[in-house]
């Protein structure tokens, strides 16, 4: 195999991974929590995000090496692909960085952050029930944005090595 060949794979098996990791929220954790009650649900995703955020360098590692590697891939790419190739491996970095990564750090993360910031059990009914409602559906709907996006992308290098 060559260099640019590797990439492909490494930046693939990276982009599958962080399709499949949101493809889980979307269809799996996000409808189980739904069933929760307002105080349950945000509980719930708390712990969650917390484990993410502090105790799960792997995910990080993941996550922001998906990035990197694509970016490098698609740096490789320009001196080793010519054709709808070179311009597959552009519009799959385009694609993760623009829909999956940006959203990420200027939606997700943000929305996340605030149900840390919040203490539930200090929380009204009606207090839990508006965070709720301002967390959930804007973090499940790029959320799914998220997911469709890198599933893409992943579709797009599978493409590209396998000579399309």
């Amino acid at each position: 195999m060559t260099l640019i060949e590797y990439a492909l794979v490494a930046a693939a098996l990276l982009c599958g991974l962080v399709a499949g990791f949101v493809f889980c929220f979307a269809v799996v954790v996000i409808p189980g929590i739904r069933t929760l009650d307002d105080r349950e649900f945000l509980r719930s995703f708390k712990v969650m995000d917390k484990i993410i955020q502090d105790t799960s360098p792997l995910f990080v590692l993941v996550s922001l090496g998906t990035a990197l590697v694509l970016l490098g891939t698609t740096l490789l790419a320009f001196s080793h692909l010519e054709g709808s190739a070179l311009l597959l491996v552009v519009a799959a970095c385009a694609i993760f960085l623009v829909g999956v990564q940006f959203p990420t750090f200027i939606i997700n993360i943000p929305l996340n952050n605030r149900v840390q910031s919040l203490d539930l059990d200090s929380l009204s009914e009606g207090e839990l029930h508006q965070e709720r409602r301002t967390f959930e559906p804007r973090w499940t709907r790029w959320n799914s944005i998220r997911t469709v996006l890198a599933t893409v992308v992943t579709a797009l290098l599978l493409l590209v090595l396998a000579g399309f």
